[in-house]
């Protein structure tokens, strides 16, 4: 697909079906568990899905567009095993030659502002069974540092509460929980915008890890990066933080710092429910939208597991690199929800650089709960060759690596209150190399210049 299409979701749509990659539901559906339901009979396949009439809405549901990794490489326009150094290259041209968003006067975001606050009129879904209510979780929310006014994004989840408020769940660690607490020592609220309906270059940017990203620099311009112009956004009208202007629906919203309500249950990335507990209440002070919009939702699982997950392997993939000079990939297992679990692919040169690669890619992805490094000529997609990897080629005794009591990632139940255990395994042949670690191959053969008579199999 083409860049000059990715940040305007209508246009990513339009391109989908034209290309046999967008479902439509075209009967009625309940936002409150059956649109999730029928959503999941899809996941993880080669198309995203249209919502086209939901009950008691206007407009249309949109959701999958990352699910799968064939999908997104089409969506990038970029082959599937090459998208970590494409995201890797993105966001490195961002580093060294960074394109600032630029303010326009307005957009299609603005076509509609409502007279009145009212979120029972957007078709926000409730997904799971024992979710808490309706969510925003595939938005971004734009904030701005309260002592420097750096702009940041990121995706957090959202419970709708009200007409006009929810409850919000702020990731331990992320630059948006650093902005309340900036905020609630100089005595004032904090304003940022919550935009649905975006192009992936900014989910890209949202999901961008703070190693790649420090906190005095713009991630919006990471998705510049992506799309291959400068992001459009326009000002706010009750607020002193910008909205993409290609959104389909905006949100000026605002915190007052503890100001809390009860937010959840949610089901989590990791297939679990993350509790209910007090969390920041949101005040929604404006609804900005298209004429017709179209609202994102992201189901919790391969869709964060790809788009979050495609993020970290950049990052580590990037990162390693530097460190490391025998990596040549990097992969996120969908068995480790995606950014729990690396595999390492190593052209092993000198002794250790197994464990230094483990040790390197805990560093640059801290959400991380194992890594395994195997030697190249193992395929790290492959579940059955990295066992192989492990089963024949590691030393139990001196290739498992416990790293005790350090900072993991709070949605997953291994780390409590963010602090758990962390293991690495070394997967690769012993260096310098041994005979008896040669992997066989056999030679290359096209079956389709032979006579072969292949019977049916009797029943």
């Amino acid at each position: 697909m083409a860049a000059n299409l990715l940040h305007d979701l209508d246009l990513i749509l339009a391109a989908l079906a034209a290309r046999g990659r967008l479902v439509r539901v075209r009967s009625e559906v309940d936002p409150v568990h059956e649109l999730a339901g029928i959503a999941a009979r899809f996941e993880g396949g080669p198309r995203a899905v249209l919502f086209e009439r939901v009950k008691g809405h206007r407009w249309p549901v949109v959701t999958g567009l990352y699910w799968s990794r064939d999908l997104l490489a089409d969506l990038l326009g970029q082959p599937e095993r090459g998208l970590p150094q494409h995201v890797s290259n993105c966001i490195r041209a961002w580093q060294q030659r960074p394109v600032d968003p630029v303010v326009v006067a307005t957009g299609p975001v603005l076509e509609v502002t409502e007279p009145a606050v009212d979120l029972a009129a957007l078709p926000i879904p409730t997904h799971a069974e024992k979710d808490g209510g309706a969510y925003f979780d595939a938005a971004v929310v734009i904030a701005r540092d309260p002592d420097t006014g750096v702009r940041n994004a990121s995706i957090q989840r959202f419970m709708v509460t009200g007409p006009d408020t929810m409850t919000i769940n702020i990731d331990s660690g992320r630059h948006l929980e650093l902005y309340l607490e900036k905020a609630r020592a100089r005595g004032e609220s904090l304003f940022f915008t919550l935009n649905c309906g975006v192009g992936p270059g900014l989910h890209f940017a949202a999901a961008t890890p703070a190693e790649a990203a420090p906190a005095d620099t713009d991630e919006l311009g990471i998705a510049s990066a992506f799309h291959g112009a400068p992001l459009e956004l326009v000002a706010g009208t009750v607020s002193p933080v910008e909205m993409v202007a290609h959104a389909m629906i905006a949100l000026e919203c605002e915190m007052i710092p503890g100001e809390v309500a009860d937010e959840g249950p949610f089901a989590e990335v990791t297939g679990y429910y993350a509790r209910r507990a007090p969390r920041p209440v949101v005040h929604v002070r404006r609804i900005h939208r298209r004429h017709r919009p179209v609202f994102q939702t992201i189901l919790s699982g391969k869709e964060v597991w790809n788009s979050v997950g495609l993020l970290g392997e950049a990052n580590v993939l990037s990162l390693l690199q530097r460190q490391v000079p025998g990596v040549t990939d990097v992969y996120f297992t969908h068995g480790g929800c995606g950014f729990y679990h690396a595999v390492v692919a190593l052209r092993q040169k000198r002794a250790g650089w197994g464990k230094q690669a483990i040790m390197a890619a805990f560093a640059a992805f801290p959400p991380l709960k194992m890594v395994t490094v195997v030697d190249d000529d193992v395929d790290i997609r492959s579940a059955s060759d990295v066992e192989w990897a492990m089963a024949t080629r590691m030393d139990p005794a001196s290739g498992i690596l416990v790293i005790d009591r350090v900072f993991g990632h709070g949605l997953n139940p291994g780390f409590p209150d963010y602090i758990g255990s962390k293991v690495g395994f070394d997967a690769c042949r012993p260096f310098p190399f041994r005979y008896e670690h040669d992997r066989a191959f056999f030679a290359a053969a096209d079956p389709a210049l032979h006579d072969i008579a292949v019977p049916e199999i009797a029943p």
